[in-house]
């Protein structure tokens, strides 16, 4: 097969290479379901094998292209975009995005002992969650949405000048700028 790097010119340093079976594990789906799903992305052929824009893209590489049980390796980044695209997200994602939909949905059901609103616990959750978070609180029926965050403007440590006639707070006390 044209196009196959041979293991000596895999780079292992900048990538992380895993057979199908383990790539398919890092989302919770079997090694058949990933291969399915890579054929159906363009990067597997019909013969289980790495289709050449896989190999050219980087995505995947064959071990031992000279015999006839080639073991392909599959690159974890490379694939993530196609397996992502299909709807799957990694296992420890799934499972954040589930403990904070759970967390954020009891939080707005409000609770006494609890002093903590799911506005002001939301405030804590990472960017890149708040849409399938989202999403996960619509599937359990939560009204609860995480709404779009903006950056936080950091302070600065100089007061601001103060418009002449106002007092300005600092930390020794008031100061007259008038």
């Amino acid at each position: 097969m044209e196009g196959i790097r041979p293991c000596d010119a895999m780079d292992a340093t900048s990538a992380i290479w895993l057979s199908l079976t383990d790539l398919g594990r890092l989302y919770g789906i079997s090694a058949v379901h990933c291969g399915r799903l890579l054929s159906q992305a363009g990067l597997r052929a019909r013969d289980g094998q790495p289709s050449q824009r896989a190999l050219q893209q980087g995505q995947a590489f064959v071990r031992h292209p000279q015999h006839s049980h080639r073991h392909a390796l599959w690159n974890r980044e490379g694939c993530r975009a196609s397996l992502e695209a299909s709807g799957l997200r990694p296992l420890h994602q799934s499972t954040l995005i589930q403990q904070w939909a759970e967390l954020l949905a009891a939080l707005s059901e409000g609770s006494p002992s609890i002093s903590t609103s799911a506005a002001q616990m939301a405030e804590e959750l990472p960017g890149e969650l708040v849409e399938p978070v989202n999403q996960q609180l619509r599937e359990l029926g939560c009204g609860f949405q995480v709404q779009g965050r903006q950056q936080r403007a950091h302070r600065s440590i100089e007061p601001t000048p103060a418009r002449t006639g106002h007092r300005t707070s600092t930390r020794a006390g008031l100061i007259d700028q008038g």
